[in-house]
């Protein structure tokens, strides 16, 4: 195998060295074993499809790596597959003024792509924790979502064309960027999301829009989960929000203390919102909070005063992942409708607290599109493959809670390996029988991503 890579590609972009290997072989997940075989870096498109036909013909296997900010598993090589890093294919290409329209590589930096808009007087919207070391391929193969879903939708809604190599070395060019294309299947949705196991994206057409206007930030105490629906409600009937964030007394905690930042309110609460919205909305803002409070939902409130002010009650929201990082927390990333959710959160919180009592179970997320991040911390004095091992023992129960209500035990993190064993919680046989099906079409020899998001059959 060594041999034939280095036939196909220049001996610049082939590493094997052990450092190379353990870092892009794994993703942010951190509890999987990693030992690919090599790292590969394809330049053009070419090279991407010399790999695949190369798989294809010598029976290796390619792992997809881009900014490895993952959450499932969906970029470990366990098993001595080839890693495929799209770190040098990171241009973009072309700009369109009158489509509002990115042609670029998936190795571009997300926030690389909202500051080329930005300087074009345009906006990227899709945004997130992990913005400034995410990729637009990656973000493509999960359909990631962030803090602004609420108003401007998932990765899936700014995608406009695709270019792809199949897992059978065919390019395919998807769309090609047209706003209208009644022309049967649009394939360019079926790799949105697929985790690197049909294909690779080596192109995207991006759409960008309008500069919003100045934002706001405030952050309300909740006494009560089902307290925050409420809120949003009362918030949604007065004006647009651009987000609408929770998380619990506990991250709070977490994150004060780990990025050394003031508590936001003179008093602690069970839950706080976060909520971003239009500088010009803010007497409705602030009559929607005068009557959350005379309602009681709300016990206190502030609102930022200035762009800094906003930039760090932001932090609170966007900076709880990385405080809980050292905690090697068991992630839950899961969705039901968001009329579903307080019944669902008490479901699952008596659950945990109930199987784990001397855990610390850290809740957030972005309640605004049904979205909850269950974190349970590991205790300083368990091993990691212990306190995953009894985690793992109340996923079933969990993912029971999310199928009773129609949810998705992943809602933007992602299969993977993490998940999927327990796709069927949310996917029927037929479906199941349905995603193989096209796996089998694109993907013949399953060289792209063997065993991630597809339970064995």
């Amino acid at each position: 195998m060594s041999q034939v890579l280095d036939e196909t590609l220049s001996p610049r972009q082939v590493r094997r060295d052990a450092e190379s290997l353990a870092t892009w072989g794994r993703d942010w997940t951190r509890s999987f074993e990693v030992a690919p075989s090599a790292v590969v870096f394809p330049e053009s498109v070419d090279d991407v499809v010399a790999l695949v036909r190369l798989a294809n013909a010598e029976g290796l296997a390619l792992v997809p790596s881009g900014g490895r900010t993952g959450l499932s598993g969906g970029a470990v090589a366990g098993n001595g597959e080839v890693v495929v890093s799209f770190d040098r294919m990171n241009g973009i290409l072309d700009f369109e003024p009158a489509d509002r329209l990115v042609t670029c590589q998936p190795g571009v930096v997300t926030q690389t792509l909202q500051d080329f808009a930005r300087d074009r007087g345009l906006f990227y919207p899709v945004d997130f924790a992990s913005a400034g070391s995410s990729q637009i391929g990656g973000n493509i193969a999960t359909n990631a979502g962030g803090i602004k879903v609420i108003r401007y939708g998932l990765t899936r809604d700014w995608i406009a064309g695709l270019k792809v190599v199949t897992g059978a070395g065919e390019v395919l060019e998807l769309n090609r960027g047209l706003v209208k294309n009644a022309t049967g299947y649009d394939l360019r949705h079926l790799f949105i999301g697929s985790e690197g196991t049909l294909g690779f994206v080596v192109e995207a057409d991006v759409l960008l829009t309008a500069l919003p206007e100045p934002q706001l930030v405030m952050v309300l105490g909740v006494e009560r989960f089902r307290d925050l629906l409420a809120v949003l409600g009362q918030f949604q009937s007065a004006l647009t929000l651009s987000a609408f964030e929770f998380f619990s007394e506990l991250a709070l905690q977490k994150v004060t203390a780990h990025r050394e930042l003031a508590r936001p309110l003179s008093g602690a609460a069970p839950f706080y919102a976060l909520l971003e919205f239009d500088e010009s909305a803010l007497d409705a803002a602030t009559g929607a909070f005068e009557r959350c409070v005379a309602e009681g939902w709300v016990s206190d409130g502030v609102l930022s005063q200035s762009e800094t002010q906003a930039e760090n009650l932001w932090q609170l929201r966007e900076g709880i992942s990385e405080s809980i990082a050292g905690y090697t927390p068991y992630k839950n990333d899961l969705a039901v409708r968001i009329s579903r959710m307080p019944e669902f959160l008490d479901e699952v919180d008596a659950l945990v607290q109930q199987s784990y009592p001397d855990f610390e179970v850290c809740w957030y997320g972005h309640i605004g599109d049904g979205n909850l991040h269950l974190n349970i911390l590991k205790p300083g004095d368990m091993s990691q493959a212990d306190f995953f091992a009894k985690c793992h023992e109340i996923s079933p129960r969990i993912f029971t809670a999310v199928a009773a209500r129609g949810g998705s035990i992943s809602a933007e993190h992602g299969v993977g390996l993490l998940k999927r064993d327990f796709l069927d919680y949310s996917r029927s046989p037929a479906e199941l029988a349905a995603m193989r099906g096209i796996k089998a079409v694109l993907d013949p020899n399953g060289v792209m991503n063997p065993g991630k998001m597809l339970p064995p059959a």
